[in-house]
């Protein structure tokens, strides 16, 4: 059941941040493989894209590819929260004294891919327990090291996922990560690999922050009316 209520929990969250995944995406696409300057810039920044898109393809392309985004996101973090949901309901997070182990909270996390649990459990000691602002600082920072470490390889996927293909279903412009991260560095620079990395970061906390709350409420229902 638990893995049941993470599921919907994520798929509630999209339904909120799906958007920004499609301007992340546009942005990640704009000028792929030129050199900065060379190409016509279609979206500035990440309000600049919501406009844009809104205004030439309307609002509902800002939800385009919501139906397998529901999906993934059922699959992806039905595990992850599921996971974790099962190790703090089983006790594993706690010592015998019943406070709360940074270093189990941190194998589990990495275990269940929840990086926010473990690096927002320091502020356990400044917040009340279960106050919102646990969730909401833990999903920020954490946020931050997300995003840095991790869209240089959204940004390789991205192409990847879109390049045109031969009749083999071969890509015809990329050869594998390594090689979509070497061209982009080589032709875009740093900053071409960190294209749409502010969209990744306003999708990233919000979408956090609405999975663990629509998470903790479908638990606490749950729980309430089957004990």
């Amino acid at each position: 059941m638990d893995f049941l209520m993470s599921g919907l929990a994520a798929c509630g969250a999209c339904l909120f941040t799906n958007p920004l995944e499609v301007v992340k995406t546009r942005m990640q696409l704009q000028g792929e493989l030129q050199a900065p300057g060379t190409y016509q810039r279609h979206y500035r920044n990440v309000f600049h894209a919501f406009i844009t898109i809104g205004k030439v393809d309307g609002l509902a392309a800002l939800q385009k590819g919501l139906a397998p985004a529901l999906l993934y996101q059922f699959l992806m973090n039905g595990i992850r929260l599921g996971t974790y949901g099962l190790a703090d309901a089983g006790g594993y997070l706690h010592t015998a004294e019943g406070t709360l182990s940074r270093p189990r909270s941190a194998m589990a996390g990495a275990l269940a891919g929840v990086m926010g649990a473990y690096l927002g459990s320091p502020i356990y000691m400044i917040f009340p327990p279960q106050s919102w602002k646990v969730a909401l600082v833990a999903a920020m920072v954490s946020g931050i090291a997300v995003v840095l470490a991790m869209t240089p390889f959204d940004v390789a996927s991205t192409r990847l996922y879109n390049q045109p293909t031969d009749a083999q279903g071969k890509g015809l412009m990329y050869r594998g990560v390594l090689d979509a991260l070497l061209r982009t560095a080589r032709t875009e620079g740093i900053v071409g690999m960190y294209k749409g990395i502010g969209a990744s970061y306003f999708r990233l906390g919000p979408h956090t922050i609405l999975s663990l709350f629509f998470w903790d409420r479908l638990r606490t229902v749950y729980y309430t009316y089957t004990k």
